[in-house]
């Protein structure tokens, strides 16, 4: 009869032996079949998740001119440390983008918008 140790030992060869066997096939898979086809994706729980397609706001309200006076609109598309935020993330569309970006930087000039975040001092 075969102690203890020598059946773990076997145990822990089998499971690196299985582990082996799936790290092959990840590789020798085509990646459409690793990843699946369009943009939805399944999540570990088994729900699908697909994202949702971002809307231009300034398309949806009509809006003609963007102005540099509305700083409250415009802080809207600056993040933390006072960057444009990127139209992937916004959802803006390149037209819109184009001008959001020279009224920040005109509201900028005007000191009505920060180039930077307030920097705390290291204490």
């Amino acid at each position: 009869m075969p102690s203890k140790a020598t059946r773990s030992e076997d145990y822990v060869e089998e499971e690196d032996a299985q582990e082996e066997e799936e790290e092959e096939e990840s590789f020798s898979r085509p990646r459409q079949d690793r990843r699946p086809a369009g943009r939805s994706f399944q999540r570990p729980s088994g729900r699908r998740f697909r994202p949702r397609r971002k809307v231009c706001s300034f398309c949806v309200d009509k809006v003609k001119e963007i102005s540099y006076k509305e700083t409250d609109g415009l802080r809207r598309f600056l993040d933390g440390h006072g960057k444009i935020i990127p139209r992937r993330k916004t959802g803006t569309c390149a037209k819109h983008q184009r001008r959001l970006a020279l009224a920040v930087k005109r509201a900028r000039h005007l000191a009505l918008l920060p180039f930077t975040a307030r920097r705390t001092p290291y204490r």
